[in-house]
């Protein structure tokens, strides 16, 4: 992770005198913060035609809901695992997921959380990074006050002295509380990966299920075999996206509602219809008060009847919140109340048939039909998960919080489509792994519970901090809401601890297993830049150097990639220290990513210039959201270069426009320009203007050697600019100068931190990818600079 843009030592004292130039840069900065106020709020004033709402509404069915509409096959089962003894018990249980479905789905998610997006994005990575732009709790400062001028850069402001600055001076007063915080936020990202393992394994084992049930002498390894199968088809397709067969997912999911939907009015209809007395609450104190413990533990198989509802808010980004409250309302929430219902229904006839109540409850005409589409939802309901999975995998890696992975986009039209091979064969293997030890769904349904409710309350407490920093609730409605909360999920959270043993330690094992690495992976990124930042080189040591650094200045640009953005950096004191010479032109590249969704095109890069004009050196700074994907394609390089040039245009346009004697200037500058299409684009840059020297001729001799002068006059050559001084240069050849650094623990160490640096950390360094790999560099342009620090 890269520190926010700071300005360099030579220019700290030097900003607080700017005269006629500063308010230039005011008013040129003026039109761009009107733009950025348009920009931000064109989202929130988006308005949808009802025909498009429809369709929107229509398309989130098979993205969003697939999770939450294949619960009816396996929530009854879990729930009375060893049979039905009462069939009160059936009218409590359904009492039960009926309110269940209304007070978490409905109310809280739809309707509240679900307004607590990021621009549009969801899941506990997107509340976080809300909460990083409105209080300073990133455990790595990356953050520069040009960061906050971004278009997606979106806060808001509260009193001193309101009951939001106070939690926000309660939570940046201690170091303790911010990893408090972020471990909360791994801990509820590594129970969305278990999500990603145990409902691929849920789901479609439910599905294969149903050929027990017309076959009833078939072995249940028969069924086990064929879930296998499915499931490596299923991760085996990941890498073509979820694009391509996306058009498949929407009809599949709304012919299962409709089905199930219509099925539970026939089994209302043909066996039971007293069961709708199941909407009086009444009959939930009833239950407990029969069931005693056996019925309080019976809630975490109810439970499941809400799984997917934090897949519902991690898929947001995918479509408007209008139609995902539209499809839930009309389609969802109704179409699962009466599957519930209508089994129920039956049961309240056929109580043996518990274990297999979904397909027992079928019409006999329509069995293999509705066999085959519950396959098919099972498998658009695991597609959506692991989908999820793979985005937050990507939101923790760009927040320094995983290995780096190879990223992969599948879709040029959807950003957020994106594939992780590592990560897909790894699910793979542990769901296989699940659905062959467990064998039953029961067991694995357990599973599931834990991790879902886990993941349930780490979004209250999200909901707490970000209803009290961003939404400026009073706080009487915050402690409404996160009582509530809790009471409902704390009475699942104690359901599930009873079923630790039987199968729910699953996702415990699995998410700590992610959780250390995860953990572990930030500790070491957090100590070697807390090394980077103490180690810099000073500015002082840089001028003293002189124009040619003690050293040869050879033809070509020398890209170092640092991870900081102030300073320079301790691997290029190390270059030169131990080779005689350095490029002509170096350019300190540093790739940071920021708590925003994502950064626009043309604010993505900030440039500046270190030193005076004739050491031709500069910072570029490539600022990414976690949504974005940076993976150095072929426009990356041109892209910089292209900015690079901007600014050396801008600085020689404003050269001399100052009459004052200050050094430097600092600030950002709109330039309206034309591209070589012709087209307009506008390109947002940091210029540090310099008013003590000006640029310095450049001549080039036919050896190749450049000579550098400071009087500004040619001699005995043709006299060229510095715009084609880096031409020349960047023809000459690039070289990409990467840091290869190992992080060892002191002697000192206590035993915890050698196991975490020396073993763990560095036994993920070496597995994870190069960062050479990462930023695309071509080998033969790529130079290591090994170095070794302790922490």
């Amino acid at each position: 992770m890269a520190s926010g843009m700071e300005i360099d030592e030579e220019n700290n004292n030097n900003n607080e005198n700017k005269g006629g130039m500063w308010d230039l840069e005011q008013k040129l900065d003026q039109p761009m913060d009107e733009e950025a106020g348009r920009l931000r709020n064109m989202y929130r004033e988006k308005k949808f035609s009802t025909l498009l709402l429809l369709r929107l509404a229509y398309q989130s069915l098979g993205v969003v809901y697939g999770d939450l509409g294949t619960s009816p096959l396996y929530v009854y089962n879990n729930t009375f695992p060893r049979g039905i003894e009462d069939t009160e018990d059936v009218i409590g249980a359904l009492s039960l997921i009926i309110y269940s479905l209304t007070l978490i789905p409905l109310l809280k998610y739809v309707f509240i959380v679900c307004r607590a997006n990021d621009n549009g994005q969801g899941g506990t990575f997107a509340l976080y990074s809300l909460l990083c732009r409105h209080a300073k709790i990133n455990t790595i400062p990356n953050q520069h006050r040009t960061d906050e001028e971004l278009t997606t850069y979106s806060r808001t402001t509260f009193h001193e002295h309101s009951f939001a600055a106070k939690t926000k001076r309660w939570l940046e007063a201690y170091p303790f509380r911010k990893n408090a915080l972020l471990i909360l936020v791994v801990v509820g990202t590594c129970m969305v990966i278990g999500d990603g393992i145990l409902t691929p394994a849920i789901s479609v084992l439910s599905a294969s299920g149903g050929i027990k049930v017309d076959h009833p002498k078939m072995s249940n390894d028969v069924v086990v075999v064929v879930a296998v199968i499915i499931l490596v088809g299923l991760f085996s397709l990941q890498h073509y996206g979820t694009d391509r067969v996306g058009w498949l997912f929407a009809p599949i999911v709304l012919l299962w509602f409709l089905l199930v939907g219509g099925i539970g009015i026939f089994n209302i209809w043909k066996y039971d219809s007293s069961v709708l007395r199941a909407f009086s609450p009444v009959y939930i104190y009833r239950y407990f008060r029969r069931g005693k413990r056996d019925g309080w533990t019976s809630v975490g198989g109810i439970m499941l009847s809400i799984t997917g509802t934090e897949a519902l808010f991690a898929d947001l980004a995918h479509f408007p919140l209008s139609a995902i409250q539209l499809a839930f309302t009309v389609i969802v929430f109704p179409c699962l109340l009466l599957a519930y219902t209508g089994q129920a229904a039956y049961l309240m006839q056929n109580k043996d048939h518990v274990a297999d109540a979904f397909y027992r409850s079928i019409p006999e005409s329509i069995y293999w039909p509705v066999f085959v589409i519950a396959t098919l939802a099972a498998i658009v309901a695991s597609q959506a998960t692991i989908s999820a999975t793979f985005s937050i995998i990507k939101q923790a890696l760009a927040l320094g919080c995983f290995p780096r992975v190879k990223v992969v986009h599948t879709s040029k039209e959807f950003l957020g489509q994106i594939y992780i091979p590592d990560i897909n064969w790894i699910l793979m293997v542990l769901c296989i792994a699940v659905t062959a030890g467990f064998k039953n769904q029961s067991q694995i349904g357990n599973a599931y519970g834990t991790a879902v409710v886990i993941v349930m309350l780490v979004t209250t407490l999200l909901m707490t901090l970000i209803m009290l920093l961003v939404w400026h609730c009073h706080w009487a409605v915050v402690l409404i809401f996160t009582v509530l909360s809790l009471v409902v999920e704390c009475t699942y959270f104690s359901a599930v601890l009873f079923k630790i043993d039987q199968g729910g330690w699953v996702p415990l094992v699995i998410a700590a297993a992610f959780l250390l690495i995860m953990y572990v992976w930030h500790y070491g990124t957090v100590k070697r830049y807390e090394f980077e930042m103490h180690s810099k080189v000073s500015m002082a040591w840089i001028l003293g150097l002189g124009p040619s650094l003690g050293l040869v200045r050879v033809p070509g640009i020398g890209l170092v990639y640092t991870e900081l953005a102030s300073g320079v950096p301790h691997i290029f004191s190390h270059f030169i220290t131990n080779l005689p010479a350095i490029h002509s032109v170096v350019v300190f590249v540093c790739v940071k990513y920021l708590p925003v969704y994502t950064v626009p095109e043309d604010e993505r890069f900030l440039v500046k210039r270190i030193g005076p004009k004739n050491y031709h050196m500069f910072r570029c700074v490539a600022r990414y959201g976690y949504k974005d994907l940076h993976k150095k394609d072929d426009d990356f390089e041109k892209k910089l270069f292209d900015n690079l040039f901007m600014f050396v245009r801008l600085d020689t346009m404003m050269d001399g426009c100052s009459d004052s004697d200050e050094y430097s200037l600092y600030g950002q500058q709109t330039q309206h320009s034309r591209d070589y299409n012709g087209n307009s684009s506008t390109t947002n840059i940091e210029l540090s203007y310099s008013s003590m020297d000006s640029i310095a001729p450049v001549r080039c001799h036919p050896q190749g050697n450049n000579t550098l002068t400071s009087s500004g006059h040619e001699s005995n050559q043709t006299e060229i600019d510095e715009l084609e001084f880096l031409n020349s240069c960047r023809d000459a050849g690039v070289v990409h100068i990467l840091g290869n650094t190992v992080v060892r623990a002191r002697r000192e160490s206590r035993f915890y931190k050698k196991l975490a640096i020396d073993y763990i950390y560095a036994f993920l360094r070496k597995i994870c990818r190069e960062n050479s790999v990462i930023f695309n560099v071509p080998h033969e342009s790529l130079l290591n600079v090994g170095q070794i620090f302790y922490v």
